[in-house]
């Protein structure tokens, strides 16, 4: 079977493979959450809300893939699996049933908030490493938190 190669040390390419790794893992959390209130928000701004939520999901699946693809291209075998996302992510437990609006926007923003904790330790993890895939990561991380500045005014 072939297997690519890195351009990386060992100790920077197990260092930037956790990295992306735990990227992945908790941006594919992201989408299903963001999907799940989706379906499920209620009240008066169900609108701008669903549609909000709808941005959050497509941000995320387009993240997946780049941090997927960029694992993929040092070596690393990128794993989205459902039962490794349900022990890895760092995203808390998601509402279930209908969600009231207010709520709806306090879980994202909850959900958000520790992605975005985990992405920056990611970010700084990988300065040394690799200054590509740290750049990526900072780019994930910089849309994420626009995101969750949305979010948070939702509720002012």
């Amino acid at each position: 079977m072939y297997v690519v190669k890195s351009p990386l040390s060992d100790e920077n390419l197990k260092t930037v493979s956790e990295a992306l790794q735990g990227a992945l893992v908790d941006l594919v959390d992201l989408s299903l959450v963001a999907k799940q209130i989706h379906w499920n928000v209620v009240g008066q701004r169900f609108r701008s809300v669903h549609l909000q939520l709808d941005e959050v999901v497509t941000l995320a699946r387009t993240h997946t893939d780049t941090v997927a693809e960029r694992a993929a291209a040092l070596g690393v075998s990128p794993d989205g699996r459902a039962a490794t996302v349900a022990v890895g992510s760092g995203i808390g437990v998601t509402p279930e049933g209908w969600v009231d609006d207010t709520a709806a926007v306090s879980a994202m923003v909850d959900a958000l908030g520790a992605v975005i904790a985990r992405m920056r330790e990611r970010v700084d993890a990988t300065g040394e490493a690799d200054p590509v895939s740290q750049d990526l990561l900072i780019a994930v991380t910089g849309d994420l938190e626009k995101q969750h500045w949305m979010f948070q005014a939702e509720n002012g």
